[in-house]
């Protein structure tokens, strides 16, 4: 069954067990999801990576199948979902499992999709595609926010924001926030703050995510993947900003003796490290070592090469590489 965004809004989520949300706008995903299905099952959401199913079959299956006395119903969540999915999406739909909601979170499907067909042709399910908003949309969102924050502003500088956005609502929403909290204590905003303020969205959390999977912080390096709706042009910088930051970590590495303390040697690194970055580079030094840094970089090369030859799929194949680095532990 197929719905539209504007549909599945009016629509009782009761009525259906099984939904697949495919497409770039993870703005608006995340907005119904939160709105309409986390409110229905406060303390009982479970989000997963396709990639950690994948490994570990039975001990999904296990956790979705037990029930306790605090757990009747469940909203279990599946990220990044693909293809290889699909098997698992029938079998779970065949165990007819009691009190549980399954919603399947994949970017954009093709039409000859395996995941995209059984949900739009099987009767239990429901499938929506989610589109790019357009300028529109997000101009209308924007100024929505500022009438309702009462707070004047030009045209132009809602196009500055909307543009900065690049279709995602996400990123307007992570930027109205920003403005909200600088406006306090202000009576207008001028276009010069906006500016300073606002991100370009193809840098947006890059360098945060980078850093979170080098401190093997697995937790953080997945919520900034779900916050962020990347593209193939983000993959690329995504990549080489990897490898950026491993090369330096790479220099460190080798610098770091018993003589030279990792504090001594982030001191008299050129170029010189920034202040807010010191503590985070200590950590990834004390995580890895020369060896294994060296392997990441000939590793970030190679997912490189495989991104260019497979763009269509270019953000599950960079997200499954980061998630598997900031898991695996080193030698």
């Amino acid at each position: 069954m197929i719905l539209k965004t504007f549909e599945l809004e009016k629509k009782n989520i009761k009525i259906k067990n099984f939904f697949l949300f495919y497409g770039e706008n993870q703005g608006l995903k995340n907005e119904i999801i939160e709105k309409k299905f986390k409110t229905q099952y406060p303390g009982k959401v479970f989000n997963y990576e396709e990639n950690e199913i994948l490994n570990n079959k039975e001990v999904f299956f296990e956790n979705i199948l037990t029930k306790s006395f605090f757990e009747n119903e469940k909203l279990i969540i599946i990220n990044r979902a693909t293809d290889k999915f699909e098997s698992i999406a029938v079998e779970i739909i065949e165990k007819k499992i009691e009190d549980l909601l399954l919603i399947v979170n994949a970017n954009n499907l093709e039409k000859k999709s395996k995941l995209r067909s059984f949900f739009e042709k099987n009767k239990e399910t429901i499938c929506v595609p989610f589109y790019e908003d357009n300028n529109q949309t997000l101009q209308s969102l924007a100024s929505k926010f500022f009438k309702e924050n009462k707070l004047p502003i030009s045209p132009q500088a809602i196009n500055i924001i909307v543009e900065r956005c690049r279709g995602d609502r996400q990123n307007l929403k992570n930027e109205l926030e920003k403005i909200k909290n600088f406006i306090k204590d202000k009576k207008k905003i001028e276009i010069e703050d906006l500016l300073k303020l606002t991100n370009l969205a193809e840098n947006y959390n890059v360098s945060e995510l980078i850093d979170s999977c080098l401190c093997k912080n697995k937790k953080k390096t997945i919520n900034i993947l779900n916050e962020n709706n990347f593209s193939l042009e983000d993959c690329i910088l995504i990549t080489r900003t990897f490898l950026i930051k491993s090369k330096r970590l790479l220099k460190l590495c080798k610098e770091l003796t018993d003589k030279n303390s990792a504090d001594t040697v982030i001191s008299s690194f050129k170029p010189p490290i920034f202040w807010k970055d010191k503590e985070i580079v200590k950590q990834q030094m004390h995580i890895w070592n020369y060896k294994s840094t060296e392997n990441l970089i000939y590793k970030i090369n190679e997912i490189e090469l495989i991104i260019k030859k497979n763009s269509y799929n270019s953000v599950n194949i960079l997200s499954d590489f980061i998630i598997e680095q900031s898991s695996v532990t080193n030698n």
